[in-house]
């Protein structure tokens, strides 16, 4: 890796550059295909604002070729035009490496209109992109309105400005911050067919609530990096945690059921499915049972499987001294670990419960790897729980359990 950053360093060659990575006679006859190297659950943001640009640092997985974008107004009451898409590399802050920014087309064409509730898939840029690259996107709207689209909690800094700089390399007009994203939803590579992801479906565990901001310290990035030092042929994680989601209801985001199919489902390359969530249905005192969280795992399960998709189940992890912890959902939670570990039902658990947990109190986070709150991990905390994943088991190399 190290040989191939340096051969790839200086303006001449930067990481976007149209001569870089395409497929050899050998990678051709063996097959290419594309895999989600980065995403993030859309949600809504808001209002859309017009004459608006936005440059987003995001931060990919699996590297390769032919990058794509995809842009989502799930959300939007009407359609959304984007009228300049470009995508660089990050030299620091809104400053984008020289040479780095190019100009992204959908269907040959600049412009784009996205229809409400819909996403549009961009054409394939030609070059490559490392492994670990700050992936810079900047797009403008001209007259965007209604509820816009994006991922509220992004634990990472990025940029806006009025008027239409997406080209420009410099950080100079790039003026306001904002800790979301707009509008992006996904970003996939070209790579060996031999090369599969992992989604994470989770809430704001995995959405990386209390880890480092601009680190990249969420659980999935750990894991992500994990996966680039391993011999896996697991190597992109998409990251599809909402802050509040829940399983069975909607409410911080549709719940996980219902945008299965979007978040998860829809991504290309995607070989397992990481679920890890259950905490806000069982602390939220709706009356949720046991048996209805088994149940919500059971249809996410069986719709997964359905879609050729093995599923990795993790166990819901300790929130004594949280408010709303109480002896009822603790029973719940117990019970529904239970499940995970024991059913079966599962292609692989993870038991996240068991790393996060302390031996002196096992309803409660271990200190060391506790934020504060007493539900959320610190960054210790979400390395512990990326370093207990059994990177194996995400491979799913016998296909999916049958669920029949």
């Amino acid at each position: 890796m190290t040989a191939r950053h340096a051969a790839l360093g200086g303006a001449a060659a930067a990481l976007l550059a149209a001569a870089a990575l395409h497929a050899t006679p050998a990678e051709a006859a063996a097959g290419r295909h594309d895999v989600v190297t980065w995403a993030a659950s859309a949600d809504r943001l808001g209002d859309g604002t017009p004459d608006r640009g936005y440059r987003m640092v995001v931060h990919t997985s699996v590297g390769g070729s032919d990058l794509r974008i995809r842009l989502s107004n799930a959300f939007g009451d009407r359609p959304l035009t984007l009228d300049s898409v470009y995508a660089g590399v990050q030299k620091s802050g809104a400053e984008l490496k020289p040479g780095s920014n190019r100009r992204l087309t959908f269907g040959g064409g600049y412009s784009v209109t996205v229809p409400a509730g819909g996403t549009v898939l961009s054409d394939a840029l030609p070059g490559g992109l490392p492994t670990a690259t700050n992936l810079v996107v900047s797009l403008h709207t001209p007259d965007a309105a209604g509820p816009a689209t994006g991922h509220g909690m992004a634990m990472q800094t990025s940029y806006t400005t009025q008027g239409d700089h997406t080209g420009e390399e410099s950080a100079t007009p790039w003026t306001e911050t904002t800790g979301s994203w707009f509008y992006l939803d996904a970003v996939t590579v070209r790579t060996s067919a031999a090369t599969g992801a992992v989604v994470a479906l989770g809430d704001s565990i995995t959405d990386g609530w209390q880890s480092t901001t601009d680190l990249n310290r969420r659980w999935p990035d750990y894991l992500a990096r994990r996966l680039q030092k391993a011999a896996s042929d697991v190597r992109g994680v998409a990251n599809e945690g909402i802050s509040g989601n829940k399983v069975l209801a909607d409410g911080a985001g549709q719940s996980a059921l219902n945008r299965l199919d979007r978040d998860v489902l829809s991504l290309p390359g995607v070989r397992t499915v990481f679920l890890f969530e259950g905490v806000n249905d069982i602390k939220a005192h709706t009356g949720v049972t046991a048996a209805d969280m088994i149940d919500g795992y059971r249809q996410i399960i069986a719709r997964a499987h359905a879609a050729g998709k093995c599923v990795v189940g993790a166990t819901v992890g300790p929130f004594k001294g949280w408010s709303e912890w109480d002896a009822a959902a603790e029973r719940v939670r117990q019970d529904v670990n239970a499940f995970v570990r024991g059913s079966g039902e599962f292609d692989a658990v993870t038991d996240f419960d068991r790393v996060l947990r302390s031996p002196y109190d096992p309803e409660r986070v271990l200190p060391f790897l506790d934020n504060g709150d007493h539900l959320h991990p610190n960054d210790k905390g979400m390395q512990a729980m990326a370093d207990a994943v059994d990177l194996t088991a995400l491979d799913c190399t016998d296909g999916p359990r049958s669920t029949g």
